[in-house]
């Protein structure tokens, strides 16, 4: 394993870093200590430009390579954490009670400091490198924040790179998926207002759980009778709340989940299944119900030729035996999806020790991947702006 000599040398400082942004995790578009943080350490480097603010509490920093040239490479982290209370019996455990980094993200944005600094110190590439700090990347459309305030605009990219840590006891794994490789999603909200009543006298009511209860058998109909057999697609009801008493049938219940898909015509798809689902049952129960859906992540596509040139980098710091291309999606979700819809780039996994699953309470990093991850950051920037000569 190559590690850049920079980074190598760093590892005792980025492993502080990371200890520090998981002891002081901050939730979607409240990350202000995080963000401080990592433009206190960008400029601490030498970087050319850091830029706060962008999609309310994201940073961007650009570096300017030894040579003249105008291509512009991407490389993005994202730095929220989850509503999850922390178990897993560090020492630098969360401080922020019911808030953890129960994904990595700490992680990935030590990654990127750590790819900072090396490609500040030497810049040994042509052109200019475009670090972006993205926040609420967990469900609540931070890179559409950071879209929407004109990230592409202001900080032009011709391709862009990110990575996710992957707890699968596989220390240094590079894995990759070329075009689809990660789920789209939307999140749906039902509420069915019936009518109450005392819980002896139920035919005076028009229960919403007896509505509930059917819904929630008629929506799996969704995938195994409407979606064609050879597309992917996931409906899963995931919440259910109703009722406060033994003996009151309640107004009102109220059911979430949420749909994944890889096409988004199967999305359309599901979406009005569930809308005529819902409006059949209001007909049928003589109910009043309201379906709410919002797309929260487009599907990640790869770039084929991207996807190559991230492989040879990362062959570069873990060897080629360790990279893999892999031929499965995950039903998992990415918003970097959203930039890759905009800027051609590529999405990787980096295994490491690690098997508890992430979003889990007792989650835990292997800090051994945050100098490789690192290394494989700046090391994709470099063969994609390599100096002549």
């Amino acid at each position: 394993m190559a590690i850049l000599p920079v980074i190598e040398q760093s590892k005792g400082e980025l492993e502080a870093i990371f200890k520090d942004l998981h002891a002081h995790p901050e939730i979607g578009f409240t990350e202000t200590r995080t963000a401080g943080v990592v433009a206190e350490k960008l400029r601490a480097y030498g970087v050319d430009e850091v830029h706060e603010g962008i999609g309310k509490t994201g940073v961007v920093a650009l570096i300017k390579g030894k040579g003249g040239g105008n291509r512009r490479v991407g490389l993005r982290a994202d730095m929220d954490a989850l509503p999850i209370h922390e178990e897993s019996g560090l020492d630098y455990a969360s401080q922020n009670p019911g808030v953890m980094h129960a994904c990595g993200h700490d992680a990935h944005t030590t990654m990127l400091l750590g790819a900072a600094k090396h490609l500040a110190e030497t810049r040994d590439f042509d052109g200019t490198a475009v670090l972006i700090f993205q926040p609420a990347e967990e469900g609540l459309g931070g890179a559409r924040g950071m879209l929407g305030d004109g990230l592409f605009e202001k900080f032009p990219c011709d391709e862009i790179y990110g990575l996710h840590n992957w707890p699968s006891g596989q220390p240094r794994k590079f894995g990759i998926v070329k075009g689809a490789a990660m789920a789209g999603s939307s999140f749906f909200d039902i509420k069915i207002k019936g009518k109450g009543s005392h819980g002896a006298m139920p035919h005076e009511s028009r229960d919403p759980l007896i509505i509930a209860s059917s819904l929630v058998g008629d929506i799996q109909t969704i995938v195994s009778r409407n979606v064609r057999a050879l597309d992917a697609c996931v409906v899963s009801v995931t919440q259910i709340h109703a009722g406060s008493a033994y003996n009151v049938v309640p107004d009102t219940a109220t059911l979430a989940g949420t749909i994944r898909y890889f096409k988004d015509e199967v999305c359309e798809l599901a979406e009005r299944r569930m809308k005529e689902l819902c409006d059949g049952f209001a007909l049928a129960y003589g109910v009043e119900i309201d379906l709410h859906l919002r797309n929260v992540f487009n599907v990640l596509q790869n770039d084929s030729d991207l996807s190559d040139a991230y492989m040879e980098a990362a062959g570069d710091i873990v060897g080629a035996e360790n990279v893999v291309e892999r031929d499965e999606p995950v039903t998992g979700s990415e918003d970097f999806a959203d930039m890759l819809r905009v800027v051609p780039g590529a999405y990787c996994t980096l295994g490491h020790a690690g098997t508890v699953a992430v979003h889990n309470p007792k989650f835990v990093i292997d800090t051994g991947i945050l100098p490789v991850g690192a290394s494989i950051m700046a090391r994709v920037l470099e063969r994609r702006l390599p100096l002549a000569g």
